[in-house]
């Protein structure tokens, strides 16, 4: 009877837990001038992401505290999404150079924008 009382709360337990992570298709407005410009769209699988222009290379998504999107638009930029705002429709995003004169990149912040959902 104890191992059915386990079995049965894993299950559940496992039921639950919500995958964070980014899937879907967005467009990304970046942030000029205190007024936000649609630039793409933007497709979100697993661990990458793809845009729709076809001059734009492929990324890699890092998931951790942060959620990290390395390859962004170029080689040098990186953006920081916090992980409670995933499950938006509206997601607020920060642009970080990795050629930042501060030690730890991500502590400056040269740009921000947001993804909208497409439903």
């Amino acid at each position: 009877m104890k191992y059915l009382a386990l079995l049965i709360t894993l299950v559940s337990i496992n039921f639950i837990q919500k995958t964070d992570k980014l899937t879907g298709r967005y467009n990304y407005l970046i942030e000029d001038d205190n007024a936000y410009i649609q630039k793409d769209k933007i497709t979100f699988k697993d661990s990458v992401f793809v845009f729709d222009n076809k001059y734009l290379p492929k990324g890699k998504i890092s998931y951790g505290n942060v959620i990290l999107l390395d390859n962004f638009i170029n080689t040098d930029l990186i953006i920081s999404i916090p992980k409670d705002q995933i499950a938006k429709d509206t997601i607020p995003f920060f642009m970080h150079d990795k050629k930042s004169s501060s030690a730890n990149y991500l502590d400056e912040v040269v740009g921000k924008g947001k993804l909208i959902r497409i439903k």
